[in-house]
């Protein structure tokens, strides 16, 4: 085990070091960590570093401190590598949380200084904390950009529906009306379906498509703990979304419907229906995830009853370095989303694994 830095406190000290990801008794623990904390998340774990990993190409590190022997803090990172982006260090790779998993001020002092050092290390200019304890210093806080939704579930299908503010309520009975149905699995033909659904609705934002490689790593180191559900018109699917569960939290990560969906009121059916599958799974919380503040996804999670959370994300860059810009708001790529939103599905869907999994 190679300590990157020992931190004396009053007790002991504590020791960051790189955890292991090949060593799966050392993944246990880390894992064992991460589902004790209020705050753990799916993207602390290491079986989200390794789906990333071999869903993406991009490398997968972890670092933990360490008092008495025992795990008091845990940092996951992806280095993500891009030909157009450039390089980052990045927690976590391809999702919306990450950032240090830790509630002790010594051991987040020490993994923010141990994450700065491995980014110099392996030559990434920039450093982003998804969340998480924030470590101040010299690192950038962003507080403004981006909020989360969540909101516990109900006890039954009826009291979910008339959680529902009434004007969503309304399009929620609509989509009901409608005789959609609703399939939940995890097979080869879900995972098509749903991957067909979400790179057109991608492509309608104007963003490239993430690779298919990558959903089947999650889904596969997952396990139970993921699904896909899927709503049908018929015999045609018209919405799909991907979902994680942790630890009773059930979290719809990659989703989206067709043109039609929004006529036919798919997505609301397909996300009511989501709240009632993950009940029956035991979950007792929905977490819609992050939108960028502003957003028409941020609008429409608001309409469903849920309160924005703002979050924080801190950044590190060397000096002289601007940080990378991947953010699809920025006002340089509105040329290029309105470009792609006019290519054709095929041609989308063959150049944007490439481009999106640079993005991370």
């Amino acid at each position: 085990m190679n300590a990157l830095q020992n931190f004396h406190g009053k007790q002991a000290a504590i020791q960051t070091h790189a955890l292991d990801l090949k060593d799966a008794h050392e993944c246990a623990r880390a894992d064992a960590f991460v589902l004790a904390q209020a705050a753990g998340s799916p993207f602390h774990r290491p079986k989200w570093l390794h789906a990333v990993e071999r869903g993406t190409g991009q490398e997968a590190h972890c670092l933990i401190a360490e008092q008495h022997g025992e795990i008091i803090g845990l940092l996951p990172l992806h280095i993500i590598h891009s030909a157009l982006f450039g390089r980052a260090l990045v927690s976590s790779g391809f999702a919306v949380g990450g950032g240090i998993l830790s509630d002790n001020p010594a051991a987040i002092k020490a993994l923010a200084a141990a994450a700065w050092r491995f980014a110099e290390c392996r030559s990434c200019p920039t450093a982003e904390l998804r969340g998480g304890a924030l470590p101040g210093g010299q690192w950038t806080v962003k507080n403004d950009a981006h909020a989360n939704f969540a909101r516990p579930l109900t006890g039954d299908t009826e009291a979910e529906l008339l959680a529902i503010p009434r004007k969503q309520r309304a399009e929620v009975r609509k989509g009901l009306n409608n005789g959609l149905r609703i399939k939940t699995g995890n097979d080869d033909a879900d995972r098509r379906s749903h991957y067909a659904i979400y790179a057109e609705s991608v492509r309608n934002l104007g963003t490239p498509v993430f690779p298919q490689s990558l959903m089947d790593t999650v889904m596969d180191g997952f396990g139970e703990e993921a699904d896909i559900l899927t709503v049908l018109d018929g015999d045609r699917v018209v919405a799909s979304v991907l979902s994680l569960y942790h630890n009773g939290t059930v979290m719809p990560y990659w989703g989206g419907g067709i043109w039609d969906a929004r006529r036919l009121r798919a997505n609301d059916v397909m996300y009511y229906a989501l709240m009632n599958h993950a009940r029956e799974k035991g979950c007792h919380s929905f977490d819609f995830g992050r939108s960028k503040t502003g957003s028409g996804a941020y609008h429409f999670k608001k309409n469903w009853g849920f309160d924005p959370d703002p979050l924080s994300y801190a950044v590190r860059t060397a000096d002289g370095q601007e940080p990378r810009d991947v953010n699809p708001n920025s006002p340089k790529y509105k040329m290029q989303i309105a470009l792609w939103q006019r290519l054709p599905l095929p041609i989308a869907n063959r150049i944007g694994p490439w481009i999106a999994k640079g993005l991370g």
